[in-house]
């Protein structure tokens, strides 16, 4: 083959092992910047960093979106679509590199711009030391992309210029073995610093799982009462009543969980009507009366029908009662402040009506869950919990500073982005079993799932077959009114296909509304229904 027809496979070679050089300069920028986080905070490097700010940035729909689409995944598929579309721009900028070596190395330097940018943002900055980790990582990246591009051919001269072809022969043999060889160790040095800052970081966390071991929870001196007899109907398929914590739903925006060392963890109260401004630590809290409540939670990202609500038995301080020692009033009592701002680690607020939190409802700071210290994944060592409450507006999880404000003078992460700035939970019901599309025999199908209507309970649930009369459900014993309640339905199936719908009553005699409607801006509404084909 002459020279003149191997040209065109040359030129395809040279940018294919560029796109190889691309990929190689990403990959040692992400793992050095691992390695620099590990000196300053996890949460700075590059991937979480950008993240954090794609998060923060993205409508309220499309986060909606994909948490019914993807549910507790979500941040797993933020970070892998990060990674993917680094992965093409690396593929890209290492073929202009094969022509043009600085201006593939100046686009590297201009992505790690852009995460420098994304971590000095985030609400937890702790400032410029945040940039630290994406500018130090893009510059690896920059110099390992112009020494990679400068292997692919030995008689390339000056930065930026295309370098002619070389000759067939011996010479662009070697020329390819020498890339591979730098190419190979450049990888293997950049899995090196990757695996040696994620060590690193893991170390980090140590201090905080060795706090959250030492931690025996104190007997509460209010304890809740037994969950009564009859409260958890054994039916196969239908919830358990107590969610064990592995299984309770987890929503919220950390890429990374904080590892909080409860040693050093402090919460400080401050803010309008607050005399004397109080600062506690987590062993202040454990020695102050502890209360043990049964409590369901319940996300505004709910579905009708959907999973993400759990019940649990929690003990913690109660939270009126921290605030009536700073002073705090209610505004029902001329207090000041209407809205109680509570600001996790991660940068995340959550503004709670102050009349909910003191109006009698077991408001507390949760230190223990299920009988256990909280996992890191529900906020350890300290969240708040708020009965009758969504969670974006009430239940701050690594909770470290609380401030009484009002909510004319400050909005909250989610009311900034078009949420309500108050929400009740709504009535709803659940239909656990049988499942949608199920295929049960005909005869007695016991169908049976969960209501909740927190802080008001649970009166009555119906169920409904096709378009027929609502049937009253046996309803199981209550436990409390700021719990969910078990339901089941005895249902003479007929072969076919059928719907089968579900409504509940709260206490206030409100019947959960037909009426369908989205989650935002304040929770979800209407009655769930699936189908099924009796055989």
């Amino acid at each position: 083959m002459d020279d003149v027809t191997q040209q065109p496979l040359r030129g395809i070679r040279r940018l294919s092992l560029g796109a190889l050089a691309g990929l190689i300069a990403a990959y040692a920028a992400i793992a050095v910047a691992e390695l620099i986080s590990a000196a300053v905070r996890p949460e700075a490097g590059p991937v979480i960093a950008v993240g954090g700010a794609a998060i923060d940035r993205t409508p309220a729909p499309v986060k909606d979106w994909a948490i019914r689409h993807f549910g507790t995944n979500d941040k797993l598929i933020l970070q892998l679509g990060i990674l993917g579309v680094l992965g093409v721009l690396a593929l890209v900028l290492g073929m202009l590199a094969a022509r043009w070596r600085l201006i593939g190395s100046i686009g590297v330097l201009t992505f790690g711009l852009v995460g420098a940018l994304a971590a000095v943002s985030r609400p937890d900055s702790i400032g410029p030391a945040d940039a630290l980790p994406s500018v130090v990582g893009a510059v690896a990246g920059a110099a390992l992309l112009y020494w990679l591009a400068g292997r692919l051919d030995p008689v390339q001269g000056r930065a930026g210029a295309a370098a002619p072809a070389p000759a067939a022969g011996a010479g662009q043999s070697w020329d390819r073995r020498r890339f591979i060889l730098a190419a190979t160790a450049a990888a293997a040095a950049s899995t090196g610093a990757g695996l040696a800052g994620r060590a690193l970081n893991g170390v980090q966390g140590k201090d905080a799982v060795a706090s959250r071991n030492d931690v025996r929870l104190p007997a509460p001196s209010s304890r809740a009462a037994s969950v009564p007899r009859g409260a958890a109907p054994r039916i196969s398929g239908l919830s358990p009543f107590m969610t064990p914590n592995g299984d309770f739903y987890r929503v919220d925006t950390a890429l990374v969980v904080p590892k909080v060392d409860a040693t050093r963890w402090e919460l400080r109260i401050h803010g309008k009507g607050v005399d004397p401004e109080l600062t506690l630590s987590y062993d202040d809290l454990l020695g102050m009366p502890l209360i043990e409540r049964d409590i369901t939670l319940t996300c505004v990202s709910n579905e009708v029908g959907g999973p993400y609500v759990g019940n649990a038995r929690w003990i913690g301080v109660r939270l009126a009662d921290l605030l009536t020692r700073c002073g705090v009033k209610s505004p029902a009592e001329g207090g000041p402040a209407d809205q109680l701002v509570a600001r996790s680690v991660d940068g995340m607020t959550i503004g709670t009506p102050v009349e909910d939190v003191m109006d009698g409802r077991d408001a507390m700071l949760a230190l223990g869950m299920n009988g256990r210290p909280l996992p890191f994944e529900h906020g350890f060592p300290v969240r708040m919990v708020v009965p009758g409450l969504y969670g974006y507006v009430s239940a701050c999880k690594w909770i470290q500073d609380i401030e009484l404000t009002t909510f004319d003078s400050y909005d909250s992460y989610w009311v900034k982005r078009d949420w309500a700035r108050r929400a009740p939970i709504k009535t709803q019901s659940r239909i656990d079993t049988p499942k949608p599309f199920g295929r049960p025999k005909a005869g007695t199908v016991i169908v049976a799932g969960v209501a909740w209507a927190q802080h008001r309970g649970i009166d009555k649930v119906e169920v409904r077959v096709d378009d027929g009369p609502w049937r009253e459900a046996d309803l199981a014993a209550e436990d409390t009114r700021d719990t969910w309640r078990q339901w089941s339905y005895p249902w003479q199936a007929e072969k076919g296909g059928h719907t089968l719908a579900v409504r509940a009553t709260d206490r206030t005699g409100e019947t959960q509304t037909d009426r369908r409607t989205r989650t935002i801006p304040d929770g979800a509404s209407g009655w769930h229904s699936v189908a099924v084909t009796v055989e």
